[in-house]
């Protein structure tokens, strides 16, 4: 396969552009050479050499200052506009000339991005493996005798090959994270309406994503960051709301998974090893894994295309195949045709099911942080595909076709490969707007893979370090207690049920003398200037909407202060006025609330 002669992780990009040993001109050659004659079907249209050429030279005469994507190539799923360039779903005879670009690409290109061209999908996004073009079947990126995984199948390939450093694609029913797990990458789906539909070819407008795949997952993160935005001219845009307890940095963050009755993987011994070996490493990584019921999310899952949600992918496309049904691929046709028939009536009571499969399966976000779950069951060679393209379609859509009906966000990330070599990847999955503690634990995933490097294939993915790039509000406040709060004491629960969570067990910088107050039940910290302690507290941190009834309820003297901790870092914490001393006794030299009271 062709490939660059550079690494094009964002880091090692940025790097070698900062270094000097490479320039976005020379950057632009290479991607020309490496994409060649495109023996995997990955691209449909390519911007041709010199506008390219043209467009690295304007980024190098401006300069790299403001634009975090300098230089940067990447590939666009062609059913999202690019202004100047055909946009044709995947439908030769549906094709159109954009006036401008889609909203998020153009974030991305006011970035500094360099798009390269539009890449190959399942007709409309219709499809989870890539075959259904008639630019020809998208070809897997370690082995083309397989499938590539749809439908955003060249968006996956061109970043796998090495010709550009992202891509962004579309995922409905899991086309930005199956040919992930295909190709070896990580793929991100965001939460519902965060990154904006704008200019972009529905498949069903109501569930649609536009999501990135990257070779790591902070380059996923960087490019999140830039593409997110509200679109007030997006009917389904909403914005970030905080995403809350950060289970991708947590200790022990709770997993759940299938129960091993439940696991699917269609007689593929393979991938079910490789999912084991993913298991096992979540326990290493400190992971607790919970085995949960995923008959619900099974059940939702076949809603998808068994109910009436195919009726939107007609509507999306209604007036076009009415008109002219013979351009469409015939397997494309003959799923969105059946879209005309299901009544009202049956949309309705789609409905009425799904929120009650909603409510069945929000059960488990009481005990589980997120989920682990293979990214697809097993994989296809395109010749059985093509033999029987409908069901073998439906295999892959086992653990992803849930997901947006939920209106969860997920990231898929390589997870190992099989005894031939091909990719086995899983994907993490958590409730809308948890998308950062998602992408947090998948650079936390990477990071501990990084001593297999020299094991991941033919693409040859870079380790890189991972930033701490935030594209949605933390929505948290964390709070240092020391008395009657800590956990296990009788104020806990003033807490707990607020949605607190225990983050770390500590003490304060050695700047603090802590006295019991004249009624016994509770310590006063003062922070003094000399003859100070460390003393033990805990952090919790609990919503932000929570906060001001949680301060309400504390009496005189005590308030909320800054606690400084024994790392140097400042949380909010308890204060104690100093007419509340009066009468009080010095207890600092227990160290702590809890090691008094055992005296007491």
């Amino acid at each position: 396969m062709n490939k660059t002669d550079i690494p094009l992780s964002l880091g090692a990009l940025q790097q070698a552009y900062r270094d000097g040993s490479l320039s976005p001109l020379q950057m632009v050659e290479q991607v020309i050479t490496a994409i060649g004659d495109d023996p995997h079907k990955a691209w449909i249209h390519r911007i041709d050499a010199t506008s390219l050429r043209a467009r690295a030279q304007a980024l190098m005469d401006r300069g790299a200052e403001g634009l975090p994507l300098w230089g940067v190539p990447f590939a666009i799923k062609d059913n999202i506009d690019l202004a100047g360039v055909p946009t044709t779903a995947g439908c030769p005879a549906y094709a159109y000339i954009p006036e401008a670009s889609a909203f998020v690409v153009q974030r991305l290109l006011d970035a500094g991005a360099i798009a390269i061209g539009k890449t190959n999908l399942d007709q409309f996004a219709t499809g989870l493996n890539g075959t259904r073009s008639p630019y020809g079947a998208c070809r897997n990126s370690f082995n083309p005798d397989y499938v590539s995984g749809g439908s955003s199948a060249g968006s996956a390939v061109s970043v796998a090959l090495g010709h550009v450093s992202f891509s962004l694609g579309t995922d409905t029913a899991g086309s930005g994270r199956v040919p992930a797990g295909f190709n070896n990458l990580v793929g991100l789906k965001p939460s519902l309406g965060l990154l904006s539909t704008s200019g972009v070819v529905p498949a069903c407008r109501s569930l649609d994503a536009v999501s990135i795949f990257a070779l790591t997952a902070d380059d996923a993160q960087q490019v999140f960051a830039v593409a997110h935005g509200y679109d007030a001219q997006d009917a389904y845009a909403r914005p970030a709301q905080p995403h809350g307890h950060d289970f991708g940095r947590a200790v022990r963050p709770r997993l759940g998974v299938p129960r091993a009755d439940q696991l699917q993987f269609l007689g593929d011994s393979g991938y079910a090893q490789c999912f084991e070996e993913a298991r096992a490493h979540a326990l290493a990584l400190g992971a607790e894994l919970v085995e949960i019921d995923f008959e619900p999310f099974f059940e939702t899952a076949r809603l998808l295309y068994e109910g009436p949600w195919v009726a939107e992918r007609y509507q999306a496309i209604r007036a076009f195949i009415d008109a002219q049904p013979d351009a469409v691929f015939p397997v494309t046709r003959e799923i969105t045709l059946g879209g005309a028939k299901p009544l009202a009536a049956d949309a309705f009571a789609a409905q009425y099911k799904l929120r009650a499969l909603a409510q069945r399966c929000a059960v488990v976000w009481a005990y589980i942080d997120c989920m682990l779950l293979p990214t697809a069951p097993t994989i296809h060679r395109i010749d059985t595909m093509l033999a029987e393209p409908i069901a073998r379609n439906s295999d892959f859509g086992v653990y992803t076709n849930f997901v947006n009906l939920l209106d969860y966000a997920a990231i898929a990330v390589p997870a190992g490969f099989r005894v031939d070599g091909l990719p086995f990847g899983i994907t993490f999955v958590a409730p809308a707007h948890q998308d950062q503690p998602l992408l947090h634990l998948a650079q936390r995933w990477q990071q501990s893979l990084q001593g297999r490097a020299a094991t991941l294939g033919a693409t040859g993915h870079a380790a890189v370090t991972f930033t701490a790039t935030k594209a949605v509000p933390y929505g948290q406040i964390q709070v240092a207690v020391c008395g009657a709060h800590l956990q296990g004491q009788p104020l806990n629960p003033q807490l707990t049920s607020r949605g607190a969570r225990l983050v770390q067990r500590t003490t304060t910088a050695p700047e603090y003398r802590l006295y019991a107050l004249p009624d016994g039940k509770r310590p006063g910290l003062v922070r003094v200037a000399e003859s100070g302690a460390a003393i033990e507290v805990e952090v919790w941190e609990l919503p932000g909407a929570q906060f001001g009834s949680f301060v309400d309820g504390i009496p005189a003297p005590l308030g909320i202060g800054r606690t400084l901790l024994a790392d140097g870092t400042s949380v909010a914490g308890f204060i104690c006025e100093p007419s509340g001393l009066d009468g009080a006794r010095d207890i600092t030299a227990f160290g702590g609330w809890r090691a008094y009271k055992a005296q007491a």
